[in-house]
């Protein structure tokens, strides 16, 4: 059962808002990593590249936690609890927009030394649960 995202959460990730993504690791302790962010619908999308712990760690395990907490307004922060996709299909277009949305450049220009980036990789997160004050 998927979950809907409220119209102030949405527009909330619509801005350059930075999130964490929590993955499970191996152990089943904890992972976490700030990242940008893009909605689509009630879905989320992150970027991330092949071989990345998180991406390891979302193959083996896709349940995972994004949680949304602006800096400018601590107190007001949104859980999204759900399970992610992953795909390597429309990755380098991904990592395009969500660098140009979060620095005003292409990835390329941002981050010189991405050219020796592994395949980039979308992670599709489908909410099934939201908590917080959002």
């Amino acid at each position: 059962m998927t979950a809907a995202l409220s119209d102030d959460l949405k527009k909330l990730l619509d801005t350059p808002v930075f999130v964490t993504i929590a993955t499970i690791q191996p152990d089943g302790s904890p992972q976490l990593s700030p990242v940008w962010v893009k909605r689509d619908g009630d879905d989320v999308l992150i970027s991330t590249t092949v071989g990345r712990r998180k991406e390891k760690n979302l193959r083996r395990d896709p349940r995972v936690t994004v949680l949304v907490q602006p800096f400018d307004a601590p107190y007001t922060y949104a859980e999204i609890r759900g399970e992610a996709t992953l795909t390597t299909e429309g990755g380098q277009e991904l990592i395009n927009e969500l660098s140009r949305k979060y620095t005003g450049k292409d990835y390329a220009d941002f981050n010189p030394a991405s050219g020796e980036d592994a395949e980039r990789v979308v992670v599709r997160v489908t909410p099934r649960k939201v908590v917080g004050r959002v």
